[in-house]
């Protein structure tokens, strides 16, 4: 499909920390705060601009692009410059360590606090545990209906050895893993077709991996695009993310247009009201489209600008590092301000109980950032060190998690 190209020095930016990404996982975490504060309020269902708010779980695609990109790039920038693969064992220990913690106390603090769910079974504790808990019907606890989307994201982090394996090869052909990359389109496209047939289940299987795999392989394109810019191996046509990445406000709006579309019943119901696969497919591009609009003028282009220095900026890079916690602790927070002032579902002021909702997560995220994820990923740089390349031109500063 392509020549092998010969592998050329590292570019310190191919494999190396892309600060001004840190922020991006605050913009989705917020985002995903937003939809779930709409919700409860019921804004989004009862207001014109409230669709808006039903359309921030757009906040998922930019979770699932970013992670897609962060956690490929080093498969592809290993083989670009001519070095061993990641090595698998330390990629499966660091995230686990990363996702584990904090997501199992999240759990037990739901499944313990949470007066709905008490008595929580055994069958609740093993299907939240093990993140199998979006395989059947309506088994979602109060305050953890978030991580639909993390016991999605964790297959995707199973599978990515595999899947870089089969997609990098053994030399670097630049186009030949973009389109193998892309290949996740596909396997989007033939599940949203056994969707339409009626084949599988819209009320459950649209939290599986394969309706998410587009997304994911978004940001694995992105990632070898950027290797190939980087180490000048890729086709010219690749110039072309960093031009748009030279016009933000550009790509940014386009995001914009993109979501208005997103907000109409093209994109199928505001509610948790079943979308037929044709609203689900279109939701899907459009979110994605989305995700990689918003990220390009951030990873791309001269890492110099304005953008990148406020996107890399101290306060946009520490909301980055608890946005993990923000995402898990959020619907916690929700269900005890509605609990303690006694508030029916779909009612209550948007803008109080947002400030609330962030101060409280906030709060629970630095918490938990500072008590259980920082120190856990101290054990795990210690006990899995970074491996370094016996000439430093060749050596990789830290990567971003996509978490």
């Amino acid at each position: 499909m392509s020549a092998a190209v010969p592998p050329s020095p590292s570019h310190p930016s191919t494999a190396g920390r892309l600060p001004a990404l840190d922020a991006l996982r605050a913009i989705g975490s917020v985002a995903v705060v937003a939809h779930h504060v709409g919700f409860h309020t019921g804004v989004s269902l009862n207001s014109q601009w409230g669709t808006w708010l039903a359309r921030m779980d757009v906040g998922v695609a930019v979770f699932f692009v970013l992670s897609g990109f962060l956690l490929f790039r080093p498969w592809a920038s290993s083989a670009a410059a001519g070095l061993p693969r990641p090595g698998v064992r330390r990629y499966f220990w660091r995230r686990a360590l990363r996702i584990l913690p904090a997501y199992w106390l999240t759990v037990l603090v739901c499944l313990t606090v949470l007066p709905q769910n008490r008595p929580a079974s055994a069958g609740d504790w093993l299907r939240h545990l093990t993140f199998t808990q979006i395989y059947q019907r309506d088994q979602l606890r109060a305050g953890l209906g978030q991580t639909w989307s993390l016991a999605t994201e964790v297959v995707f982090y199973l599978a990515l050895p595999l899947v870089a394996v089969f997609t990098v090869g053994r030399t670097w052909r630049p186009v030949r893993t973009l389109v193998l990359a892309g290949g996740g389109a596909l396997v989007t496209a033939g599940w949203l077709t056994l969707m339409g047939l009626g084949v599988v289940d819209t009320a459950v299987h649209t939290m599986w991996l394969p309706s998410y795999a587009a997304w994911f392989c978004g940001g694995m394109v992105l990632a070898v695009a950027h290797v190939a810019l980087q180490t000048k191996t890729g086709p010219a046509a690749l110039r072309v993310l960093d031009d748009l990445a030279a016009a933000p406000v550009a790509c940014w709006a386009t995001a914009v247009g993109l979501l208005a579309i997103a907000t109409t019943p093209i994109a199928g119901p505001l509610d948790l009201a079943e979308p037929t696969a044709a609203e689900f497919a279109v939701k899907l591009t459009l979110y994605l489209a989305v995700g990689i609009l918003i990220m390009i003028p951030v990873a791309f282009g001269d890492q110099k600008t304005r953008v990148h220095q406020a996107f890399g900026s101290t306060s946009a890079r520490w909301l980055g590092l608890v946005s993990y916690g923000l995402f898990l602790w959020h619907p916690l927070v929700i269900e005890v301000i509605y609990l303690v002032a006694d508030r029916p579902l779909f009612t209550g002021g948007l803008l109080e109980t947002f400030a609330l909702t962030m101060a409280g997560g906030l709060a629970l995220a630095a918490a938990s950032y500072y008590g259980v994820e920082r120190p856990i990923q101290a054990l795990s740089d210690r006990r899995h060190p970074r491996p370094t390349a016996p000439h430093p031109e060749h050596r990789a500063p830290a990567v971003n998690s996509p978490h």
